[in-house]
Parts: structure tokens; sequence; C-alpha cells
């Protein structure tokens, strides 16, 4: 028991005299992904940190509703994102070349974020997810 117990404080889980623990939304998100990993089982996973499996389920649910945002995955293979089209056309020949000062821009409905040119695939994978997300 104190080696699960070790193992929970040290993801940040608070776990009190009376057996009762508090877990934190991102302990909450790395327990909903690693159900989504190949062969992983909800039982398997809500085993290792010990939770019933309706928990887990039931964190699952908040994370499939936009109120727990789950990591970004990583890969090593190409990653395709949403392509969003909008009504104004403008000629190929008419539209300005990026330049390096060129930011990238994500667009969602009336919410404009500009991130750095260099700014790393993960971190605007985060920000589309969150975007993504319903508000409570």
């Amino acid at each position: 028991m104190f080696a699960k117990s070790s193992f929970l404080t040290a993801l940040g889980v608070e776990v009190f005299a009376s057996g009762q623990r508090r877990w934190p939304d991102h302990v909450k998100a790395q327990a909903v992904a690693e159900t989504l990993e190949p062969g992983a089982t909800v039982s398997g996973v809500a085993a290792r940190y010990e939770i019933m499996p309706s928990q887990l389920t039931a964190w699952r649910r908040l994370a499939k509703e936009g109120k727990l945002v789950l990591p970004a995955v990583e890969v090593n293979e190409a990653v395709f994102a949403p392509l969003v089209v909008c009504d104004e056309i403008t000629a190929a020949s008419e539209a300005e070349p990026p330049s390096a000062e060129t930011p990238i821009r994500i667009v969602r409905n009336t919410v404009i974020i500009e991130l750095a040119k260099d700014a790393p695939a993960a971190r605007i994978a985060e920000i589309v997810h969150a975007l993504e997300a319903h508000p409570c």
C-alpha cells in the first residue's frame, strides 16, 4: 500500500489520513490518456491508480465532454489537423507570401490566437484542443 501511495503523492495526489484523496486535473488527464493507449484497459489503469473503474470512466466522460483536457500525444509520424476554409476567396497570385515574421494564427469563432512561427507543434495542438473544449 505504501508503494502505491508514494506513487500517487509523487504525481501530486493529496492522500489524507482518512484514505480520501484529492486528484488534480493533470493526474486525472494522465490516467484517462493511459486508457487510450493500445492494449490498455480501464480496469488495468484503474487498478494502477487504486480507483474504481467507474471513477475512471467518469473522468473519461469529462474528457469526452471537453471538461478535462488531455495531454498532447507525442507521435513520431505526420499528424494532420483540421483545415479551416473561409468564405473569402483569394487568388493564389494575389496572396501575400508568408515571411519569416508571419505568426501562426489560430482562429476559433471570435477568438484569434497568434503564436511565434517557431512554436512547438505540441503546444499548438494543446491550444487547439483547449479551444475545442466546451465551456462548463
